[in-house]
């Protein structure tokens, strides 16, 4: 063998490994997102921008393009097929940028887009007394009753519970139910409330994702890392296949 073949084989199955551990990427974000998808289905009919929705969404969209570009890698290794590496090194190239560009964007316009969020969330809760859907939605978050858990410092399930009322403060409902607050701004069980949780429903939230967001940042740098080795690795590989090619003819 000689070793122009001999380096195309070395990279061939290094890059193969790389975007074997890419997909495998790719199926834990997806999954995530589909965790968070089923355990907050009841909060469906809030707007989107609700930040966990927002989250699983993203996760979503992320873990399946993830998959795809890796199995679209692999293959291109095993096949030795330059237009495939090609391909994959451009879809990838593009992923990484775009991964760049959001990160950048949600972090300069982190402010305008809780802002935005929040009027959003006001905005639908005008419908509220009419809206089975939403009511349940809005009783679920501001209950946050099981089975939403949460892993905490001692590894243990600990049990969420928002008890939350309103987007802003409690103050968001009494335009909508004429100076009153519904019963899930209380404990279980109260039929008129008064007083009402004193924590709005958006701050909670938000806390929660920043709580869960450090081993879902580690995983993602790890992503990333394998992401740019991949780059390197099939650009890699290509030269090689171009090179072998040469050598042969």
């Amino acid at each position: 063998m000689s070793v122009s073949r001999r380096c195309l084989c070395c990279v061939k199955y290094l890059m193969f490994i790389f975007n074997l551990v890419f997909w495998l990427g790719g199926c834990g974000l997806f999954g995530v997102g589909v965790w968070l998808s089923f355990t907050q289905a009841e909060f469906s009919s809030l707007p989107l921008s609700f930040p966990s929705l927002s989250a699983a969404n993203l996760l979503l969209v992320a873990g399946g393009i993830t998959m795809v570009t890796g199995f679209l890698g692999c293959l291109g290794a095993l096949k030795e097929q330059r237009c495939l590496l090609f391909m994959f090194f451009v879809i990838l190239l593009l992923l990484v940028l775009t991964e760049v560009t959001l990160t950048l964007v949600l972090h300069i316009f982190r402010d305008q887009l809780d802002s935005k969020a929040q009027d959003e969330l006001k905005e639908g809760m005008k419908v509220y007394p009419s809206e089975p859907g939403l009511k349940k939605s809005w009783d679920n978050v501001q209950k946050m009753i099981p089975p939403y858990r949460h892993l905490h410092g001692s590894g243990q399930m600990k049990e969420i519970k928002f008890k939350c009322c309103g987007v802003k403060n409690k103050t968001d409902w009494y335009d909508v139910l004429n100076g009153t607050l519904p019963s899930s701004c209380c404990s279980v069980g109260v039929d008129h409330c008064v007083e009402g949780w004193s924590e709005p429903c958006y701050d909670k939230a938000r806390q929660w994702l920043l709580d869960n967001i450090p081993s879902v940042l580690v995983f993602g740098i790890c992503i990333g890392v394998v992401q740019i080795l991949a780059l390197v690795f099939s650009m890699l590989m290509y030269c090689q296949i171009t090179c072998a090619e040469k050598y042969v003819h």
